[in-house]
């Protein structure tokens, strides 16, 4: 077999991935790689290009076949668990960094790191070092290749603003700018915000307002919670002042969305998949939006979540193909393509330079989203996140927006609460 230690890569690296195959072991024998994806890659254009790299890889791989199948985000990780545990997994497959400790842990994951240093360096220059990173947690462990990504945007809806007299030419530079925007549409009768209490990745968005990745999380090596107590008291603040402004649906509600492109609500903090959503009712019902920074409590600081999408590969017979295939549709070529279709940011650092990627608006601005956000739950890869955690912060938040709790009570209580969970 020609091993991956012998490829010779080509200014964009994708010469050296085709390559691979026609004398290797691959094509002495038929196989189907099973791949899994999430549903909206599996459907429409994303489908269409989906299919293509599957076509481009298949073409230099004879006897090789690759099966394409999409699945919801709890589908996919109950499907590993249980691929794991019964040992039907599939091949290549799609996931959150979120949930990688939990498919180590039931070893539905491959180490690659020895895949991934007999690459050639400047395919492995590629990515967002932050990003590997995250995938690695430990120096010779690598359970992922990032693939895309976000970070929390703010969708501002033009004409309820407009409505409530706020200027749009600019978007508010610090939280308290926000807050009186939001007061101002209220005030005209429209809803501010969705109810940020109601989801963990919300109230994440929010407090990343104030804090940031060193203040949130977790302490694996002393099972605590890394939320600053100070930070957290401000930002549970922060929710009972939005609480009269709120639609009372969540950062996840279709209603919420509904609401946005009726012109009943000014603000959606949410990541960049909705804008096909928006977009395409900008074109049949005349929404007129835009994206921009969260804000938070200063100026130059923002606010929102960053988490990365992953491509992870089963342990098995076929895992050196599988990584094969994993390296090339992560390969800058191919995330260029991917990033053109979707105008989705990624964790291939060099497509998002092209600069027919770099242009796209949507693109721009998500990738000074996921430089100045938060990480959602790191770090990822080294325990797996009890359900009592999440459960905990939407309570106490909640409990605190509802008045049932001072800010400081609420905060207190919290943390004193998710320590008790992760020491369990």
């Amino acid at each position: 077999m020609r091993t991956l230690s012998k490829l010779r890569f080509g200014v964009a690296g994708l010469a050296a991935l085709l390559a691979v195959g026609a004398a290797g072991t691959a094509a002495a024998e038929d196989v189907t790689l099973e791949y899994w994806v999430y549903s909206d890659f599996a459907q429409g254009d994303a489908l269409a290009l989906q299919q293509e790299f599957i076509k481009e890889f298949t073409a230099k791989h004879p006897g090789v076949k690759i099966n394409i199948v999409g699945k919801g985000d709890d589908d996919l990780t109950a499907g590993q668990v249980a691929g794991a545990a019964s040992g039907n997994l599939p091949d290549v497959f799609m996931n959150a960094q979120s949930v990688g400790a939990q498919l180590v842990e039931v070893a539905a994951l491959d180490n690659i790191y020895s895949k991934w240093m007999a690459m050639p360096e400047e395919f492995r220059a590629q990515f967002d070092q932050s990003a590997l990173k995250s995938c690695m947690p430990k120096p010779d462990e690598l359970y992922c290749l990032p693939y895309t990504g976000f970070g929390s945007l703010l969708f501002r809806n033009l004409t309820v603003l407009q409505k409530a007299g706020i200027d749009t030419s600019k978007p508010p530079a610090t939280w308290g700018e926000w807050l009186a925007q939001m007061k101002k549409v209220k005030e005209a009768g429209m809803f501010a915000i969705p109810d940020e209490t109601l989801v963990f990745n919300s109230i994440a968005e929010i407090y990343a307002t104030s804090g940031g990745t060193d203040s949130w999380g977790f302490d694996w090596a002393n099972h605590k919670t890394r939320i600053d107590p100070a930070t957290m008291t401000k930002v549970l603040q922060k929710f009972v002042d939005m609480a009269p402004l709120n639609s009372g649906t969540s950062r996840n509600d279709q209603a919420t969305k509904d609401l946005f492109i009726s012109n009943q609500l000014a603000f959606h903090t949410v990541g960049p998949w909705v804008n096909p959503t928006y977009e395409e009712a900008a074109k049949t019902s005349g929404l007129k939006y835009d994206f921009v920074l969260i804000p938070g409590d200063e100026s130059g600081k923002t606010g929102g979540i960053r988490s990365y999408e992953m491509v992870g590969v089963a342990p098995g017979p076929h895992a050196d193909l599988a990584f094969e295939f994993a390296a090339y549709i992560t390969e800058k070529a191919q995330m260029a393509r991917w990033a053109k279709l979707l105008s989705r940011y990624n964790a291939n650092a060099a497509a998002m330079a092209e600069p027919d990627v770099a242009a796209l608006p949507l693109i721009k601005v998500s990738v000074d989203a996921a430089h100045g956000a938060m990480d959602v739950a790191a770090p990822y890869f080294v325990d797996s996140v009890p359900s009592c955690y999440n459960s905990t912060v939407i309570d106490m938040a909640s409990a605190t927006a509802d008045g049932s709790k001072t800010p400081e009570q609420g905060a207190e209580e919290m943390i004193s609460q998710l320590n008790d969970c992760l020491a369990k």
